[in-house]
């Protein structure tokens, strides 16, 4: 039976918001998932692709903790591709386009079919506060539902406004209402900072427009690799179809197109003006960034099986329609394209993440979580690394358990959220391979190695499965140690088999030494990495530290040295005189 108590409420139905209701049902809370349309819950409003450098990383990371991304991604997948194949292992990179279609419609079966776990069509409006906690929220119908916990994953939607050319309307996405008032409340009964960021999305098009014998075919991997640790690999690469992506270039002529329109466009006529993402620009900055570029790539990718939509990746834009369709038309094999949506930039609310713990907690209001778009970053991916961590956060808050925080060592969400809580964000963050020091280690072939203990030890990872990982990594230990004798049969390991268990050993081995030596220089940081900074420390009163340096101290609020080590700003000598402040408190607390 339905109620208005809840151990869990999760604030909207993107790919945060699935990653976190899932893992809050299936650790035993009460959780209800609360999204304006339930049609849209899982939807893919930019790219229909999972995956891609370090992104598909994270991918596999949020599997072996017990998500659903990757094994959804497997069933709705249409083309697989392992990128930077060409370089060592540290940076494959796992890749997939997806049926948008099919990738909604099983995302949101697992949802309804999930245990403790109810969905609700309707706005939440305003976060119920006491004492600096939250208590629940009132949704737009005035119904007020309470919970020990609240995770926000509102994507764009926060205070949305949507531009093509010259026009403007609220919205979160192309055609759906924005939420303005849950913004009100985030700033007013929160006390949050609200800053904005905008971003675009390119045309969609209807593929039998297009004249594909003069692109370039990039067929995806033959035989394709999954991205789940669960899926059964050899039936899946048996009955798995792949369809091809396609390559295509502008030109000068559309260069001088843009150039010609550049103020009609929303993102250079002042409309839209907040920071836009640096790594995946509009199609405008391009040209007026590098004009030494007579040409830049753009990719076909179909939308899906059932539809003939596709997706031009690369030309992502604010211009207006009319401009939108002369660019189009000026490049070769897109002469007679027939346009089904245009392309738009969205302006929205986020809140800077230095406003949050390791956790995602928020550091003023208690048991208030933010994941995704709301804290500043792009993409499916990191959103979802930061719904699960959110979604296992607010349920052990409620069960009163050890919260789970991931280091920069251990995956890269762990990096992710380091670099969020303690640098903060300046333009939608991305994450890539160079932004982790330990990638060497870090890699997508091992991330079941790295966090399945985690998955499992908070309950998304089942005993029987659990028991099948622990053979397989006995079976790898042993050919380590040359132990060959009774190994394993495949049956016995399912999911994982024995030529999984040769390419890990082969992997290992090569970078083996890189790694003792990666170890080495992470011990010697350790001391400094995981020293605990006391709540109960001035940063005011340690006169050998400047005041820039204490306004920063006192802004992020670290909880450890390694942390406070990774502002911006923050010099090794401050660290020193960190370290000493803090032995000093803990002889005066130790000699009362």
């Amino acid at each position: 039976m339905q109620n208005n108590k809840y151990d869990v409420i999760v604030i909207g139905g993107g790919n945060a918001g699935c990653e976190a209701s899932l893992a809050s049902a299936r650790m035993g809370l009460r959780t209800l998932l609360l999204t304006q349309n339930v049609d849209s819950i899982a939807n893919m409003p930019c790219n229909p692709a999972i995956g891609g450098i370090a992104k598909g990383q994270m991918v596999r990371e949020i599997d072996a903790l017990g998500g659903e991304m990757g094994f959804i991604t497997d069933k709705a997948g249409i083309m697989f591709k392992v990128l930077n194949k060409s370089r060592g292992p540290a940076v494959w990179s796992p890749r997939a386009q997806c049926d948008k279609k099919l990738y909604s419609i099983f995302m949101q079966n697992s949802l309804i079919s999930q245990k403790n776990l109810d969905i609700l069509q309707v706005a939440a409006t305003k976060l119920l506060v006491k004492n600096n906690k939250v208590t629940g929220v009132i949704t737009k119908i005035g119904e007020e539902i309470s919970a020990e916990s609240v995770i926000i994953t509102t994507g764009t939607f926060l205070n949305g406004k949507i531009f093509v050319g010259k026009n403007e309307f609220d919205g979160g996405r192309f055609s759906e209402m924005s939420s303005i008032s849950l913004s009100t409340s985030l700033k007013d009964d929160c006390g949050l900072e609200i800053q904005r960021f905008t971003t675009c999305t390119p045309p969609r098009i209807n593929g039998d427009s297009v004249d594909y014998s003069v692109m370039t075919e990039q067929p995806g991997d033959n035989p394709p690799m999954p991205f789940s640790h669960f899926t059964d690999i050899k039936k899946w690469q048996e009955s798995k179809k792949q369809i091809s992506c396609w390559l295509v270039y502008t030109n000068e002529t559309t260069h001088k197109i843009i150039q010609n329109n550049i103020d009609d466009s929303s993102l250079y006529n002042g409309l839209a003006d907040a920071h836009g993402p640096r790594y995946c620009p509009s199609i405008e900055d391009k040209i007026v960034r590098y004009t030494d570029k007579n040409r830049h790539q753009l990719f076909l990718e179909p939308e899906s099986l059932s539809t003939k939509e596709v997706y031009i990746n690369g030309l992502f834009t604010g211009l207006g329609e009319k401009v939108q369709k002369d660019l189009l038309h000026s490049i070769k094999g897109l002469e007679n394209a027939r346009f089904i949506r245009y392309g738009y930039a969205i302006e929205y609310d986020y809140v800077p993440p230095t406003q949050l713990k390791h956790t995602l907690e928020t550091k003023k209001i208690s048991n208030l979580f933010l994941a995704g778009q709301i804290n500043g970053t792009t993409g499916y991916e990191e959103a979802a690394s930061q719904g699960i961590i959110a979604g296992i956060n607010a349920a052990l808050k409620v069960l009163d358990k050890e919260q789970v925080v991931l280091n920069r060592d251990e995956a890269y969400i762990g990096i992710l959220i380091d670099d969020l809580v303690t640098k903060g964000v300046d333009e939608p963050y991305r994450m890539f391979t160079s932004r982790a020091e330990y990638r060497l280690s870090i890699r997508s072939d091992n991330a079941d190695l790295r966090l399945m203990d985690i998955g499992h030890r908070i309950g998304l990872i089942s005993d029987a499965m659990y028991k099948r990982f622990e053979l397989y990594r006995e079976t790898l230990a042993k050919i380590y140690d040359k132990e060959t004798d009774n190994l394993p049969e495949d049956e016995a390991l399912f999911p994982w088999n024995m030529q999984k268990v040769q390419e890990e050993f082969e992997i290992s081995s090569k970078y083996k030494g890189y790694i003792n030596r990666q170890e080495i220089n992470a011990n010697k940081i350790a001391k400094y990495e995981n020293k605990r900074i006391p709540k109960n420390l001035d940063f005011k009163a340690i006169s050998s530290l400047s005041r820039e340096t204490k306004e920063k101290l006192e802004k992020i609020n670290p909880e450890t040295l390694g942390q406070a080590h990774r502002i911006p700003g923050i010099t090794p000598t401050d660290i020193v005189f960190l370290n000493i402040a803090i032995e000093k408190l803990s002889r005066s607390q130790n000699a009362k």
